[in-house]
C-alpha cells in the first residue's frame, strides 16, 4: 500500500477535495493508497513516513525527500486529468 500525504493551507477543506479525488483515481487504476492531511506547515515533520506528497499550495516550508505533486489544478479542474495521471504513475 503506497502512502499519500496530501497537504493545504489549513489541512481541512480543499486537502479533503484532492483527497477524495486521489482516492478516486487509484481505485479506478488499481493502486491501493492510504491518504493523511495535513497543514502545509506540517509537512516537514510528517512527509518521512509518506510515498508522495501532494499540496494544494506552495510549500516553501523545508525540505523533504519524497516526491512531490502541486495539485492546484485538481481545485480549478484545469489540467485535472494530467495530474491525477501524474499521481498515479508515480504511486505504480
Amino acid at each position: 500500500m503506497k502512502r499519500v500525504l496530501v497537504a493545504c493551507g489549513n489541512g481541512i477543506a480543499t486537502s479533503t477535495v484532492v483527497a477524495t479525488k486521489i482516492r478516486e483515481a487509484c481505485e479506478e487504476n488499481g493502486v491501493d493508497v492510504s491518504i493523511s492531511q495535513c497543514k502545509l506547515l506540517e509537512v516537514e515533520s510528517k512527509a518521512s513516513d509518506f510515498d508522495l506528497l501532494v499540496t494544494t499550495g506552495k510549500f516553501t516550508g523545508g525540505e523533504v525527500n519524497i516526491p512531490t505533486i502541486g495539485a492546484i489544478s485538481l481545485l480549478t479542474g484545469i489540467g485535472e486529468e494530467e495530474t491525477l495521471e501524474e499521481i498515479v504513475n508515480a504511486l505504480k
